[in-house]
């Protein structure tokens, strides 16, 4: 059995940090259950361009609200606590109206030590061996 408490995590290697946003992960790779899973966090004002080409996420709405937008069809999606989205492979736009608090989940499983590159996607320099991304 897995456990992890969200103390143990703050402030460690898998308490990542990027421009607004914060992911505390408490599964990776390493745990070997073929996802990872991370809370998430997002300053309000923030504007961020995503692009999960090497992976898939579904998210899950704990707190706050924001606006995704589907960058190739302009279709704009409002979410807030109780929702849910997965983007697909998608180019996404996520626009935060109130501070977001979010239930990531990835797969393949992260690393835990991944940030976005220039067109949003993760870094795939930080892949383990094997991983198809």
């Amino acid at each position: 059995m897995l456990i992890r408490r969200l103390e143990e995590i703050t402030d460690g290697e898998n308490d990542v940090r990027g421009d607004g946003w914060r992911a505390r992960r408490h599964f990776v790779r390493a745990d070997g259950l073929g996802f990872s899973m991370s809370e998430t966090t997002v300053e309000a004002g923030r504007e961020m361009q995503l692009w999960y080409k090497h992976h898939q996420e579904a998210c899950f709405v704990i707190a706050g609200s924001a606006e995704i937008t589907e960058r190739d069809t302009g279709v704009v999606h409002r979410i807030g606590p109780g929702d849910a989205y997965a983007p697909g492979h998608d180019r996404h736009t996520v626009r935060v109206l109130e501070p977001l608090r979010l239930v990531c989940v990835f797969n393949p499983a992260l690393t835990g030590q991944e940030t976005h590159d220039a067109d949003g996607s993760y870094l795939t320099s930080r892949s383990l061996p094997g991983d198809p991304s």
